[in-house]
């Protein structure tokens, strides 16, 4: 059941048809998810709780027309790939790929080969690829996300409805102390405000159960782990707050790029509203990109006109734009947590779901601490 299903509304911006990244026109997601085996670690032999999610942000490849984009570091413990061509030139060329931590340099060359299979004149390609660390779950070290997996989540990859929680490159992630993964929302802004639409994408795998909050009121202060287990009390080396989040921002709007970095900012908005953003331990990364502007010319185009026209977002309309920014990446974050159910990895290590009447109890609790109804 996702967030508006169990009755609760992030903010006050309605969502798009299907509340999903997808509902801006063109955009697709898909996975590879691969869990097998039970039981102790073995490396190499498992057991394996990982995948692939890639976003594509238009209908075929991005090569044939790419879209501007911008990033934002908030906190630099982690890793996407090709940013630093985005910040110098502003375009987003490639689809995006979020995987776990190990498996980045084999999903890099995975879009490489890809690309150039499809496209045989193209000469270069800095593929866009994300991670976050799923070793508490997963024998990350074991490299099982395999070029046929990126393939398949490629294949997959459409609009409409989105697989939420323990899927493809969210697999084996954690989030607050409970299952997380991946979660997806939208916001589609009234027609006064410039009727756009904007959709988050996150990897969530980040944070501390204390710090949780939903729709402002604290939860994790409810859900302690003395009542709901964490899986760091499990046997693992990790430590809460060392996970990650990877937060990606679609919209129709025309923005160019350096909207779109700011745009990217505003996510750590809405992480910060739902407890994160804290830890020195954790990667949190932001790409948005705005496939407003069309006829954008793909690197090395022959004889390419010496300009293009653009349109732009004037600055007093961004407001609307940062405002549903940050209420979708908060929703996203709560959609993940509430589809992930709950997994058991490698050495017995459980990392409990995060149910609607769980959640919906808790929050009744945490809003009386507060003295809100």
């Amino acid at each position: 059941m996702r967030a508006r299903e169990a009755g609760i509304t992030i903010g006050y911006i309605p969502p798009g048809p299907n509340n999903t990244i997808t509902d801006v026109d063109g955009v697709r997601v898909g996975h590879s998810t691969i869990i097998s085996g039970g039981g102790p670690l073995v490396v190499g032999d498992g057991p394996v709780r990982t995948g692939v999610t890639v976003v594509c942000p238009r209908e075929g490849w991005t090569w044939e027309e790419p879209v501007f984009a911008g990033c934002h570091r908030f906190n630099g413990n982690g890793e996407m790939t090709g940013l630093e061509w985005i910040r110098e030139a502003g375009v987003l060329e490639t689809p995006v790929a979020i995987t776990n931590t190990h498996s980045v340099g084999v999903v890099h060359d995975a879009l490489i080969a890809a690309e150039f299979e499809d496209n045989t004149e193209e000469y270069w390609c800095l593929p866009v690829v994300a991670e976050t660390y799923d070793g508490t779950l997963n024998d990350i070290n074991g490299q099982h996300v395999k070029p046929e997996h990126v393939r398949e989540a490629l294949a997959d990859a459409s609009g409409g409805p989105v697989a939420e929680g323990s899927v493809g490159g969210g697999t084996g992630m954690i989030c607050h102390e409970f299952k997380g993964g991946i979660g997806t929302a939208s916001r589609k802004l009234p027609d006064d405000e410039g009727g756009w639409t904007v959709g988050a994408l996150v990897q969530s795998n980040y944070g501390r159960r204390h710090m949780m909050r939903v729709d402002g009121a604290p939860v994790g202060r409810v859900l302690t782990t003395e009542k709901i287990p964490s899986p760091y009390e499990q046997g693992t080396q990790a430590q809460p707050g060392t996970g990650s989040i990877i937060v990606i921002l679609a919209t129709d709007a025309p923005l160019l790029p350096i909207q779109c970095d700011r745009l990217a900012q505003r996510a750590t908005i809405g992480l910060g509203r739902a407890g994160g953003g804290c830890d020195n331990g954790s990667g949190d990364i932001f790409l948005a990109f705005a496939t407003g502007n069309r006829g954008i010319q793909p690197e090395g185009t022959v004889n390419p006109p010496p300009t293009v026209s653009t349109n732009m977002v004037t600055n007093e309309y961004m407001t609307p734009l940062f405002h549903a920014a940050v209420e979708a990446t908060e929703e996203a974050i709560l959609n993940a947590l509430l589809a992930a159910g709950t997994m058991t990895g490698r050495d017995g290590i459980t990392a409990h779901g995060l149910s609607s009447d769980l959640l919906l109890g808790a929050l009744d609790e945490a809003r009386a601490l507060c003295g809100r109804r």
